[in-house]
């Protein structure tokens, strides 16, 4: 079996276990989104959902944001951890969509990258979700499972998404992403692989090993 024929194994039996790819992060817009992504940094999905109703209250809109404070951003996401950092990279963020790019949260991997804050997995996400484009978004998650599918060798973020770009369907390759972090959490787990219950279990090169 090639890798290809292999990437596309999994993907359909990830489709057929979850046929409900969404990110779990709570968002209106995409400027929330991208807002959401920078605070999940080292913090759980659910926590940030927790924390941006009021945030998103407060600011509810790009100039809101831009005429706040570090401060005032940075005790409202306290909670998420780092917040100091994560505040000033929001705040910069912001200020350079609307000075930069018209008040438009980018639809091209080089411009998003410019933003503070914002790395090839926030980027990647933004353009997956939002403008509908094939993107792979390489958390711990599509590492960990892709590395023991047999998907990939490395543990590098940026090759992950270059080995993965090659064998996916494009059309794909953003709902795979969102599946494996269903499938991480549920059951390819860190701790441990539940291989017995995995739908990828009669393919997948590290089953029964972990």
């Amino acid at each position: 079996m090639t890798t290809q024929d292999l990437a596309v194994k999994a993907v359909e039996s990830l489709k057929a276990e979850y046929p409900d790819a969404l990110c779990s992060l709570d968002y209106d817009d995409p400027l929330q989104l991208l807002i959401s992504v920078r605070l999940a940094a080292q913090c759980t999905d659910a926590r940030v959902n927790l924390v941006t109703p009021a945030l998103f209250e407060r600011f509810p809109t790009l100039d809101a944001f831009c005429e706040g404070s570090e401060e005032e951003i940075g005790e409202l996401i306290h909670s998420c951890g780092f917040f100091r950092a994560k505040a000033r990279d929001i705040l910069g963020a912001c200020k350079r969509i609307r000075d930069s790019f018209g008040g438009k949260v980018p639809d091209n991997m080089e411009d998003l990258l410019s933003l503070p804050g914002v790395g090839r997995k926030t980027a990647n996400l933004i353009l997956g979700d939002v403008y509908h484009k094939p993107a792979v978004v390489t958390d711990t998650h599509c590492i960990r499972i892709s590395g023991r599918l047999g998907l990939t060798k490395s543990k590098a973020p940026e090759k992950v998404e270059r080995d993965l770009r090659a064998v996916l369907p494009p059309e794909e390759s953003n709902n795979f992403c969102h599946r494996l972090v269903l499938h991480g959490r549920a059951v390819c787990t860190a701790r441990k692989a539940l291989c017995g219950d995995c739908c990828m279990r009669e393919f997948c090169m590290r089953a029964g090993v972990e």
